[in-house]
């Protein structure tokens, strides 16, 4: 299945296969509980703030090396951010083949091929 995705400029390339995946981190304000007297309704102000990041990280494992990123947003052009990233780490002259974790809604919108 590999070799029939690949394309022309690949061939007679060392392939290097990259795992990739993301998460979201963060904070929210979670219940906020007060000591009071039965029956009473005490004020209880929480924080409703949150912010979150996104962590961008790609694995070659059998040259054993990594990339990561951490952005504010998941969207394509932080993923093709993070592209970028493994075209820089993957091997001089080698092709990069990434497989991706869960992006089949963006798999338009993101760059097709990164040159160096």
């Amino acid at each position: 299945m590999l070799a029939k995705s690949l394309p022309a400029s690949a061939n007679g390339k060392p392939i290097e296969v990259w795992f990739q995946d993301e998460a979201r981190v963060g904070q929210q304000g979670t219940l906020t509980r007060v000591w009071a007297k039965k029956g009473s309704r005490p004020r209880a102000p929480r924080n409703r703030r949150y912010d979150w990041a996104y962590i961008f990280g790609a694995a070659c494992p059998a040259r054993g090396t990594s990339v990561a990123l951490v952005l504010p947003h998941a969207n394509a052009p932080a993923f093709n951010l993070h592209l970028a990233e493994i075209c820089k780490a993957a091997a001089k002259d080698a092709h990069a083949a990434v497989i991706i974790a869960g992006w089949s809604r963006l798999s338009r919108r993101l760059t097709a091929q990164v040159s160096r």
